[in-house]
């Protein structure tokens, strides 16, 4: 890790990720859209790839739950005051829960957009979905805005992973070091007010299909945030068990 925080951070791209707000209106599938989002940040790419690479040498997020093992149960607030715990949501049924880095990244909202299309299939098998981000209050609630938009938002949640501390547990959490820290903060992106802490932490990417048992019957966790599962895989994975 050490070799990945000593690499200097590219020049400012003229604020790319504000060009990438924009909520997708065709969500599914998710890789093309994904690949859309990684061509318009070709220049910086292999500054990215460098990042990934040292994270996957140091193993992060190579000790989250795998297929096969109990979900550990967890308690976390809503993005609109509530409160929520794991092991509630699984006596309804089956749980997918999600990982994302938050409202501020392109590649997270096109992931819970198409997510929030997925919702009818969802309902119509039985399965809620769990959204947790490290992102509190304004980030939170847009993420709910997204997943509020289907006719379905009832069976989903976002659940607010303060000082992305169910993260940690679960290995989903890496200290991102100052030079890329840095590349953000000179693109206008300041993880301190997006997350409330100044630890410097970010989430690793990660989708799980649980049962209602809480066994894992899909994981997905990538520290490269450029790739996520597909929603439809995820749930034939789910339904196949």
């Amino acid at each position: 890790m050490d070799s990945m925080h000593r690499r200097a951070f590219p020049p400012r791209s003229n604020s790319p990720y504000e060009s990438m707000m924009d909520v997708p209106t065709s969500p599914t599938p998710l890789a093309p859209q994904l690949a859309q989002i990684r061509q318009r940040f070709a220049a910086i790419s292999p500054f990215f790839d460098e990042i990934v690479i040292a994270l996957r040498e140091a193993g992060v997020g190579s000790s989250a739950p795998k297929v096969g093992e109990l979900f550990p149960d967890f308690s976390l607030p809503t993005a609109d005051g509530g409160y929520r715990r794991l092991g509630d949501l699984l006596d309804q049924g089956p749980v997918i829960v999600n990982f994302s880095r938050g409202r501020w990244c392109p590649y997270c909202v096109h992931e819970v957009s198409a997510w929030a299309e997925m919702l009818p299939e969802l309902a119509r098998a039985g399965v809620r979905f769990v959204e947790v981000t490290g992102e509190t209050g304004g980030g939170a609630r847009a993420l709910g805005a997204l997943l509020g938009a289907s006719s379905h938002a009832d069976i989903a949640e976002v659940l607010c992973d303060v000082d992305h501390g169910v993260a940690l547990s679960l290995g989903l959490a890496f200290f991102a070091g100052d030079p890329l820290l840095d590349y953000y903060a000179k693109n206008g992106i300041d993880m301190h007010d997006l997350y409330g802490s100044p630890s410097g932490f970010l989430p690793v990417p990660a989708t799980f299909a649980l049962d209602p048992a809480g066994r894992v019957r899909f994981a997905y966790a990538n520290v490269d945030f450029r790739e996520r599962a597909e929603p439809a895989e995820v749930l034939a994975a789910l339904l196949a068990r």
